[in-house]
């Protein structure tokens, strides 16, 4: 259906302008029951997106500021692949204090979500010790020498407990500061997986030890590797991961 399904969100739902950052997806700043909201069409499937906008709605109502689901005017939150969410306010990261409180919110998120079920057809990190696939990854991909490098980066996180994590909070087009609150945007990543993949912030803002910043570090460059595998930034990541 495409952007056609924007009108199960009323009449007068409309889009405005397209918003860049987005990759995976085709993200417009639209209009909806007379309010400004962010509409954003994608391929990814019923389960997923309900796996998402559920998390969206749970972190909500536990206080964090993320994007909330606006449902259509029958009730769903989803149709087809579209989904449309609050606009947050507010501007990147600028300062260490800033990338501090970035800090401090995600660690109110691995709380929050500690133990949640694994996101639809994704592995974490400690998965793919042992699975070859899952979601945007595919290690079948990859010259085995660069599995098993970004194998040992990601053994060394084995058996720690797991949360939600964003995915990408390092990213400040990811992040809206205000003088009030840190929301965290663009949760097309987020899965189960260790928090500390999250925590590899610019200048050390979670003030992890060097050692566990390494550890993260690594298995963080490893992840973005996998992820992005077949471009030049996949290339750049990888090479960020020692050799075995």
């Amino acid at each position: 259906m495409g952007w056609e399904a924007l009108s199960q969100w009323g009449d007068d739902a409309v889009r405005l302008e397209r918003m860049t950052g987005g990759v995976a997806n085709d993200v417009w700043r639209v209009r909806v029951g007379g309010r400004i909201a962010v509409g954003r069409l994608g391929t990814r499937d019923d389960a997923d997106l309900a796996w998402e906008t559920g998390l969206m709605q749970h972190l909500d109502r536990a206080g964090m500021a993320v994007p909330v689901p606006i449902p259509t005017v029958d009730g769903r939150l989803f149709v087809d692949g579209l989904t449309v969410m609050t606009f947050m306010e507010g501007g990147p990261p600028a300062t260490p204090d800033d990338w501090r409180r970035v800090a401090d919110t995600l660690r109110e998120l691995h709380r929050l979500t500690a133990g949640r079920p694994q996101r639809p057809g994704w592995r974490s990190s400690a998965d793919l010790l042992h699975a070859e696939t899952g979601t945007k990854v595919d290690l079948g991909a990859m010259p085995a020498e660069s599995v098993a490098r970004v194998r040992a980066a990601w053994a060394r996180l084995a058996g720690r407990p797991t949360s939600v994590v964003h995915g990408n909070p390092a990213n400040p087009g990811n992040v809206r500061v205000t003088a009030e609150r840190v929301a965290l945007i663009d949760w097309d990543e987020a899965h189960v997986d260790a928090p500390d993949l999250d925590l590899v912030l610019p200048g050390n803002a979670a003030g992890l030890d060097p050692d566990r910043h390494d550890i993260a570090a690594q298995a963080s460059a490893a992840w973005e590797a996998t992820v992005s595998w077949g471009d030049d930034y996949a290339t750049r990541r990888l090479s960020e991961v020692r050799v075995v």
